[in-house]
């Protein structure tokens, strides 16, 4: 019986003839489903672009793991750190890091920037020098060539690869005293930006330049780091290589992955991700209740066939399975042709790039499985509960005029 049932939900949803109004609901009910389907898969589609745009960005400023002192700013026992991170053999690269605000000048324009003084390995942990698209990294030749983070160039009109146009950095002098001439407050030192790389929310008003640089601004000795960071072989394997570090290295420091690093900016990530599913999810749910319509109609206009079927002894709980099982063809419908629909429109996007989210940068597309899953359920699960409930016709309703 549950076979008749389901027969007679693919001919009504199916067959050419019956009302005419019935057909265009029906079908209506499937193009909502579809379109609400689709815009939701395309949608998180673009926001895991985003997030794999996010995670790139970012690799050019922290890296698989960071060490840093849990008191004070510099690194006690750094030789002991260099000899445990040589002989780790997870370990593929790592570079010391001395990171502190400034101020530079250059004629009468200044601005607050953010030194990051590393050493020649630091390329080698994050790749910073790929992302440089006028001029050339530093050769380390030189303690004052510097590459500069775009927007901050920018604004100062700072001339790029001029070994006649220098800019100033000052770095004020820790200590107390009176004060009797300019040297008693700052250290400075003349700088040539030799390259520009762009900025973001995370790389804003960053200078990247050779440690020694931050070590003489900061009267610093020398092989002094504020922090140290680590590419690993295998970054499956992090949480088992930052436990062996911890182990080794003592209570005198602190180790966290890039995540930890990037806490607060992944919990927006992940906020706005979860807003994206409850507002989609809640234009799913809207666009059901066109199947709502859909199963009230068919009933009105089928009620005649129905109390016929009643009659010769067909079970009103196969009737309202009958019904119910309509509802969910047109919602199976709906969900095929929209994830269909919604691929397309990102292979688009994908090939052509059109869409832009800024002049230059296309909106990232990410097609990924767990996509299709999520936007899946969601609507299936919307789509088996009002079928369900707008199944529940009375028998009374279809015997009594």
């Amino acid at each position: 019986m549950k076979n008749i049932a389901f027969y007679i939900a693919s001919r009504y949803l199916l067959s050419k003839k019956g009302s005419t109004a019935v057909t265009f609901i029906t079908w209506l009910a499937a193009v909502a489903m579809s379109v609400a389907v689709a815009a939701m898969f395309v949608i998180i589609s673009v926001f895991s672009g985003l997030e794999d745009f996010n995670k790139a960005l970012i690799s050019n400023l922290h890296s698989d793991l960071t060490i840093k002192s849990t008191s004070g700013k510099t690194l006690k026992n750094f030789e002991k750190i260099n000899t445990v991170l040589k002989n780790n053999k997870e370990i593929s690269s790592f570079s010391r890091i001395i990171e502190e605000k400034t101020y530079i000048n250059y004629n009468g324009k200044g601005d607050v920037a953010y030194l990051r003084g590393v050493d020649s390995a630091y390329i080698k942990v994050n790749p910073v020098d790929k992302t440089i698209f006028f001029g050339s990294y530093p050769t380390f030749e030189y303690t004052n060539e510097v590459i500069m983070e775009h927007s901050l160039q920018n604004r100062l009109g700072i001339p790029v690869d001029s070994n006649t146009d220098f800019s100033t950095l000052f770095m004020p002098k820790p200590g107390t005293g009176i004060i009797n001439k300019e040297e008693d407050i700052y250290n400075k030192k003349e700088i040539i930006v030799c390259g520009v790389f762009p900025g973001n929310e995370q790389l804003n008003n960053y200078i990247i330049a050779p440690v020694e640089l931050a070590e003489e601004l900061l009267n610093l000795p020398k092989n002094s780091a504020y922090q140290i960071v680590i590419k690993l072989k295998n970054p499956e394997n992090i949480d088992s290589v930052k436990q062996n570090l911890l182990k080794t290295l003592g209570k005198d420091i602190e180790i966290k992955t890039k995540e930890e690093e990037n806490a607060a900016f992944w919990k927006m990530i992940n906020t706005e991700k979860l807003f994206i599913y409850l507002i989609f999810a809640l234009v799913i749910f809207i666009t059901t209740f066109n199947l709502a319509g859909a199963i009230i109609i068919l009933q009105l206009d089928k009620k005649q066939q129905a109390k016929s079927l009643i009659s010769l002894g067909f079970p009103l709980s196969h009737l309202r399975m009958t019904y119910f099982y309509t509802g969910i063809l047109i919602v199976i419908l709906g969900v095929i042709s929209g994830l269909i629909l919604g691929t397309a429109l990102c292979y688009f996007q994908i090939y052509t790039e059109l869409f832009k989210a800024v002049e230059d940068l296309p909106f990232p597309v990410k097609i990924v499985g767990k996509n299709y899953l999520i936007v899946a359920a969601i609507a299936s699960v919307f789509g088996i509960i009002i079928s369900w409930f707008f199944s529940k016709i009375s028998k009374d309703y279809i015997t009594k005029n």
